[in-house]
């Protein structure tokens, strides 16, 4: 069946050749010495005629194939159809019936589908954005509407629909992902939701000492001296999570903002090692630290680094056994060789924090670093954790375009490796590398 643009270029090419014999019909009815050149000059321009509608015919088809199928030559002019082509967010526009005549890549990389032609019901199957591509098509009125695609990855759209008032009447339906946003919102009443948990708790307890005391307790001298002890240990306990949350807040702060100090990083790893001797002694655990010979500084802020290592050797000396052992070794990163005499911008320094507690499930790893986030919520919390120690790590490497690489065997402990780039000469750039979690279990 010929389509409209066959049967428009059909009649079109017809009026041309009817155009040329008539010319021809009437140069031979008048007697002149060129009526032969002007028959033949009469037909040549209707057939000439038609070939440039043949040409533009040609020209559309080409450019719809060169589409793939969603273009709308003919309908759009070809340089609007190629802006709206390079929009990141999906496009498409819609006839009064409510088929697709365009939709760009982005539109056709979302809906995983062709649309060339097809209902918008066929290629787009959400409800609420069926009901809102209506209503826009049958009263011209504006609307937005937040949906989600589940799978395979869920991902959160917000849907613009508008209507154009000229005949005939397109509908365009725009798509901004929303699904970072969406996210971010998520995390902060997580964040909410937890920190206003967690304080709560010794809140409740340190307000339930107190009523205590002033009652039937007032006398009671040893009961006196046990409630104070808890209160003491719940008010400390709210101190050190109100000081990681502004440690962490700070951290994020400056996040983006590269550090531009020099550290010797072994003396930074010994002091935090020395302030949490009295920590290990408690416990009976041995500290070891590797020797350093011939490390390069390493290009950072020494009071977030030592921070960075207190987490990590706290967490160790928590974590293992008592009685235990924590090993601290420097190398430099295989594949990273640092000439003597001079600093290379592509050499990392590796900081290794070993224990030999029971190690971490492999499936817990990679949450390690969310906040508030317990491999065991109950031994956490005796033992004054947070649940943001991990969380502060991964910003502070983060920010001095570090990694931290977790390794665990069960029955065996654990390895935190904290990655680090050797300071570099003003003159070179920096290597750029990413936080990442990975397990070894066996």
């Amino acid at each position: 069946m010929w389509g409209l643009a066959d049967r428009r270029f059909l009649r079109n090419g017809l009026w041309c050749l009817t155009a040329g014999l008539a010319l021809g019909a009437v140069a031979m009815a008048v007697p002149s010495p060129y009526a032969s050149w002007t028959v033949f000059a009469a037909i040549v321009a209707g057939g000439f005629a038609a070939l440039v509608v043949g040409g533009d015919k040609a020209k559309q088809s080409q450019a719809v194939a060169a589409s793939g199928g969603h273009g709308t030559a003919g309908l759009l002019p070809q340089r609007v159809g190629e802006v709206l082509e390079r929009l990141p967010d999906p496009f498409m526009l819609l006839d009064d019936s409510g088929r697709v005549i365009f939709a760009n890549k982005a539109m056709v990389a979302v809906i995983g589908t062709d649309t060339q032609r097809k209902h918008v019901s066929a290629v787009l199957r959400t409800p609420a954005v069926l009901q809102a591509v209506n209503r826009t098509a049958a009263t011209g009125e504006r609307t937005s509407v937040e949906f989600s695609f589940p799978v395979p990855v869920e991902r959160h759209f917000q849907a613009y629909v508008t209507r154009t008032e000229q005949m005939p009447r397109w509908t365009a339906l725009l798509l901004h992902d929303v699904t970072a946003a969406k996210r971010a919102e998520e995390a902060r009443a997580d964040f909410v939701a937890n920190a206003s948990h967690e304080l709560r708790t010794p809140l409740a307890a340190v307000s339930g000492f107190i009523d205590t005391l002033k009652g039937h307790a007032k006398d009671d001298e040893s009961a006196r001296e046990k409630f104070l002890d808890i209160m003491t240990v719940e008010a400390n306990r709210m101190r050190r999570l109100i000081d990681d949350l502004l440690s962490l807040t700070r951290i994020e702060q400056n996040e983006h903002v590269p550090p531009s100090g020099d550290v010797d990083i072994a003396g930074v790893v010994r002091e935090a090692a020395t302030a949490l001797q009295g920590l290990a002694k408690l416990d009976d655990v041995t500290i070891t630290i590797a020797e350093a010979s011939d490390l390069p500084p390493v290009a950072g802020e020494r009071d977030e680094l030592i921070q960075l290592f207190q987490n990590l050797v706290h967490n160790a000396i928590k974590y293992g056994r008592v009685g235990g052992h924590v090993w601290i070794s420097f190398a430099q990163a295989p594949g990273s060789v640092v000439p003597q005499g001079r600093r290379n911008a592509g050499s990392m320094i590796s900081i290794s924090i070993r224990d030999d507690g029971e190690g971490i499930p492999r499936e817990a790893i990679p949450r390690l670093t969310e906040r508030f986030y317990r491999v065991d919520v109950k031994r956490s919390r005796e033992r004054g954790g947070t649940g943001l120690g991990l969380a502060i790590v991964k910003h502070i490497a983060n920010r001095h375009k570090g990694r931290l690489v977790v390794e665990s065997k069960a029955g065996e402990g654990s390895t935190f490796t904290v990655l680090l780039p050797a300071a570099v000469r003003g003159d070179q750039p920096g290597p750029a590398a990413s936080l990442e979690n990975t397990a070894a279990t066996g």
